[in-house]
């Protein structure tokens, strides 16, 4: 998971790129990079700067003066193939021919191993890191450099090459790619897995046209939002923003990552139509349900939500069972993660330090601890034992997710099968473990109805982590471990913190 950026407009863009980039920042914390072009010689000349962090420490006002041009994009960095403690793998990539390209991705090439062989051996193209958006950079110079060989670059050439691209790679992909001297190109995978939408706006300094992951960071610069960008189809901006789109898969159904609604995207955007805040409220209201059926309402005093993303689910679920919404965790924002600690003790002190209990509302009270997912388990084990520590006589757990069962492989850093909790144990398993007094699940049909019940438009969801099935096709047992191969490089000393995601289950912005 990663948020990405592009924009052209008649004003410098430095300043845009980096608000939008802050809108997206839960996307990813890992860098943060923005290239622009211009203003002279025609946008052919790039302007680059990007670092490991967060994205208010990454620039700093000398770094911003280095950015001038009224094109540009920007991406921050959740990975989930290469070395995540590696600059060099940083976004954006660069590649000077043809015509000089500059590519943000967010996603996961599923057949990146081969992709790699194939452009060594046969595209005879070099590539430098373990990252697989260099892969897939490479693979969109090599069919933009077949489709406009002696040929001017229009966008009949380029959406020639994205229709080749299309066929060559497997997975999740959304991708902002700028052309030196053309323009922008964006394009989203035949699935539809990874969400981009497609904004503008026009004001005193003129107009701008932007891409974007979520609509919030288009909301949030000042641009309406005009449409999401369709599952295989490629949108390239011209320098003189006109806008030109065109279908480039042979086939494209609708099939976003249902793990957007539950925890990734902000709850303030609209995703493929969905409304994430109503999504999440969707899924409390089911959640309920589910939950009614598996136990007595009447043994609950308060229901109190894990912070942040929880909390529509949380709420929802509370007026429908008639029972009292409390915030019974305060969260401390500026507490390192705690995927990152060294040892399990370590995280342990972090879980903590990030959030502390208000005695009052737990003390003496059957209360029902609400999260948007459980990965690992282990946060979700210290979470209730902080509960009992504040005086809980009972504490129940409710997921408004299903177990995750099955590793990710579509851009979301999951652990393998033997790290993730609900993988071979029962609902019983589980509860026994995080040390709680009832737990309930959503239900993963109930899921998939409560969130596609908001655009009918859809064909499903990419689902694969709660139920095994994997939309591409092409991702098998055997894969999984060169799968796990490109997962980041993880502290020597812990190699149990190999999960990126655990950690964010009610510790994360």
């Amino acid at each position: 998971m990663c948020g990405i950026v592009g924009v052209i407009s008649t004003a410098p863009v430095n300043q845009l790129i980096y608000d939008a980039l802050l809108l997206l920042q839960h996307r990813g914390q890992d860098a943060a990079g923005i290239v622009t072009a211009g203003p002279d010689a025609k946008g052919r000349k790039f302007f680059m700067h990007k670092a490991r962090g967060m994205v208010r420490d990454v620039f700093r006002t000398r770094n911003m003066r280095g950015l001038p041009g009224t094109v540009g994009l920007g991406q921050v960095r959740y990975p989930t193939a290469g070395n995540a403690y590696s600059e060099e793998e940083a976004q954006p990539f660069y590649v000077n021919a043809p015509f000089g390209l500059v590519l943000v991705h967010n996603g996961n090439l599923t057949n990146a191993h081969a992709l790699k062989q194939e452009l060594y051996a046969v595209d005879r193209r070099h590539l430098n890191t373990d990252s697989d958006t260099e892969v897939l950079l490479n693979v969109v110079a090599h069919e933009l450099e077949l489709a406009a060989r002696d040929l001017p670059l229009t966008p009949n050439e380029i959406f020639k090459a994205v229709g080749a691209v299309h066929r060559r790679i497997k997975g999740s992909y959304a991708v902002v790619c700028l052309i030196a001297g053309h323009g922008v190109l964006a394009f989203r995978d035949p699935f539809g897995i990874r969400p981009l939408c497609l904004g503008d706006a026009e004001g005193p300094e003129g107009r701008s046209v932007m891409v974007a992951s979520e609509s919030v960071a288009l909301e949030g610069t000042g641009h309406r939002m005009v449409r999401d960008v369709a599952p295989g189809e490629a949108v390239f901006i011209d320098l003189e923003g006109r806008v030109h789109a065109r279908q480039c898969a042979a086939k494209a159904s609708l099939n976003p990552c249902v793990f957007e609604f539950v925890y990734l995207a902000r709850p303030d955007s609209v995703i493929d139509g969905i409304s994430v805040y109503q999504a999440r409220l969707n899924m409390g209201e089911t959640l309920a349900q589910r939950l009614v059926s598996t136990m007595p309402p009447n043994e609950i005093d308060v229901v109190i939500p894990i912070p942040e993303s929880s909390r529509p689910s949380a709420m929802q679920l509370a007026q429908k069972l008639g029972k009292p919404y409390r915030e019974g965790f305060v969260k401390n924002r500026y507490v390192g993660r705690t995927f990152i600690m060294p040892g399990q003790g370590m995280r342990k002190k972090s879980v903590r330090q990030k959030l502390n209990a208000i005695v009052s509302e737990f003390k003496g009270r059957n209360v029902l601890l609400v999260d948007d997912s459980i990965v690992r388990g282990t946060t979700s084990k210290e979470i209730v034992q902080m509960a009992r520590e504040a005086g809980a006589r009972k504490v129940f757990m409710a997921s408004a997710a299903p177990p995750v069962r099955f590793p990710n492989v579509y851009g979301i850093d999951m652990p393998t099968k033997g790290e993730l909790i609900a993988h071979d144990r029962s609902i019983e398993e589980i509860r026994e473990f995080i040390g709680a007094d009832a737990l309930i699940y959503q239900d993963v049909a109930a899921m998939k109805k409560a969130v596609g019940s908001l655009n009918p438009n859809l064909a499903g969801f990419e689902a694969s982590c709660f139920d095994g099935v994997y939309i591409t096709g092409d991702v098998s047992a055997a894969d999984f471990e060169a799968l796990a191969a490109q997962r980041p490089l993880q502290l020597e000393e812990d190699a149990e913190s190999a999960s990126r995601l655990a950690l964010q289950s009610a510790t994360e912005v």
